[in-house]
């Protein structure tokens, strides 16, 4: 069975833009620190499948137009194909908080192709992020999380859970790319 490492992308492979925090425009883009070297390095060495997803608010709206997202998103793409980081899906959700769609992180409408699934192990994967909604979604996935924790109160209303009662499912927190990386070596060694 095959591992996944569920990640998202804003805040987490690039760095996020306040105050809309969507990154509509080159100017606004750039990445997390380190990613790209640990990033590869996960990717030629452990045998994870990588899936992207990620929350993009209204996209496609007036408000966040499809054509100012896709020229940086596949930018984003192509330099980490570039440096040999291949996702083999990428799951982007469109809706508002407010609207609490299934498909929405935390809640798992983008990711039942991958439950009751025998080609994948989701107890032994992982979900990789920057706010207490990626936690949420390891949560509700039956997974652990890697948190990126820049800032704690970045969560939204759609956190069910209060941080102490996520605690059990956050496998490692930190802000550094090569803790993530020796965190999943050392797991690999172990298992």
């Amino acid at each position: 069975m095959k591992r996944i490492l569920f990640i998202d992308r804003d805040g987490t492979l690039i760095n996020e833009a306040p105050p809309t925090y969507q990154i509509d425009s080159f100017e606004k883009l750039t990445f997390y620190p380190h990613m790209f070297e640990y990033m590869g390095r996960i990717a030629r060495e452990f045998d994870y499948e990588l899936v992207m997803i990620t929350n993009q608010d209204g996209l496609g709206t007036a408000s966040f137009p499809e054509d100012t997202f896709h020229p940086v998103h596949n930018f984003v793409m192509r330099s980490l194909q570039g440096e040999g980081i291949h996702f083999d899906a990428v799951l982007i959700d469109r809706t508002h908080a407010a609207e609490n769609a299934y498909t929405r992180k935390p809640n798992i409408g983008m990711v039942v192709g991958y439950l009751n699934n025998d080609k994948y192990d989701i107890a032994n994967s992982f979900v990789i992020g920057d706010r207490i909604t990626d936690v949420q979604l390891a949560k509700n996935l039956g997974c652990k999380a890697i948190w990126l924790n820049n800032d704690p109160d970045l969560g939204g209303a759609e956190i069910k859970d209060s941080v102490k009662e996520l605690a059990s499912t956050i496998a490692l927190e930190n802000i550094h790319w090569s803790a993530i990386y020796e965190f999943l070596k050392l797991g690999l060694r172990n298992s």
